[in-house]
């Protein structure tokens, strides 16, 4: 297929050397599953033998595979203890990794780069649904704003690529993602493995009661990791400009809400008890998806649905799952 509705084809990834950087973590496990669809060539390298965080290593071995093509979801992630708790890490391994992959990507002259951000980049109290034009409009969410200055360095990297050497280099913002691939660990990660995991070992301990961080009343955006892998294929085939695009549903529901849902997925009876000594975060995080929808992409998995599949493949994977 050559036009995504009246949008025309700007990449054809058949019979490119696609390099997806971060292959192993939730987004980049969902490119690389999706791009099993467009006849490209995946390429991947195991933080063992390819630290990102290095610029010598970084830029010989992308010099060395002369990728057409870089999907850069690699970088430090996790939740507000983690974000809290290692600021200096999450700051300067998350700009380190941008920098070092785009100066290579155009030192190996890569026709193109999609870098992947986070929806945390926008102000605290941005109007709702926030749109493409907020972000440095105000003060971020302190309780991660060193993930959201790498990850707002990272976008202007790429603009400054583009309008320097002319690269085409583009960028999505997901919001809050779930599913396979995810980090479960206790401490350090997002709010849907977390309460996965909790909600989990709570039914199998018959515990009566599980602790949810916060107050329960905080609105979030929950995105399943295959439909970004969808749309990050999408927007690397058929969007090309300076300005990044929101990935998200559009649709929003309370900590609470959605930590009851988790419960009745994962068969959990008991009773939840919200902290409220525990930080909320932003009070409200919802995104304008209207840009990338004009560009022909929608969500398509009902979070429920998308869910239930996250939990089986949470059991499919038992203890293997990664604690880092």
């Amino acid at each position: 297929m050559t036009e995504s509705g009246s949008n025309p084809l700007l990449f054809d990834l058949r019979g490119k050397r696609v390099y997806v950087a971060g292959h192993g973590g939730m987004a980049g496990s969902a490119i690389v599953r999706r791009l099993a669809l467009e006849g490209c060539e995946v390429l991947t390298a195991d933080h063992a033998a390819l630290d990102l965080a290095n610029q010598a290593q970084t830029e010989e071995w992308i010099l060395r595979q002369r990728p057409h093509a870089i999907f850069l979801a690699a970088g430090r992630v996790g939740g507000i203890h983690a974000n809290n708790s290692f600021p200096a890490d999450f700051i300067g391994d998350n700009i380190a990794i941008a920098l070092n992959v785009m100066r290579a990507a155009v030192a190996a002259k890569v026709n193109k780069l999609l870098f992947l951000g986070s929806s945390c980049i926008f102000p605290r109290n941005a109007p709702q649904p926030m749109t493409e034009d907020l972000l440095l409009t105000g003060p971020l969410e302190p309780t991660n704003e060193w993930y959201a200055v790498a990850k707002i360095a990272g976008i202007k990297l790429a603009q400054a690529y583009r309008r320097q050497f002319g690269a085409d280099f583009v960028s999505v913002m997901p919001t809050n993602l779930y599913g396979p691939g995810d980090n479960y660990h206790p401490d350090n990660s997002h709010v849907p493995a977390a309460l996965i995991r909790r909600f989990h070992e709570a039914k199998q301990a018959n515990a009566p009661a599980v602790s949810v961080w916060g107050t329960g009343t905080p609105k979030r955006e929950f995105l399943s990791a295959d439909d970004l892998g969808d749309a990050c294929v999408h927007v690397m085939k058929y969007y090309s400009g300076d300005s990044f695009l929101n990935v998200g549903t559009g649709e929003e529901v309370s900590i609470r809400q959605f930590a009851e849902l988790v419960a009745r997925i994962v068969g959990y009876r008991g009773t939840i008890v919200f902290d409220s000594s525990r930080p909320d975060g932003t009070p409200r995080k919802l995104l304008d998806v209207s840009k990338l929808a004009a560009f022909g992409w929608r969500a398509k998995t009902p979070l429920s649905n998308g869910l239930k599949a996250t939990y089986a493949d949470f059991i499919a994977r038992g203890s293997s799952f990664r604690e880092r």
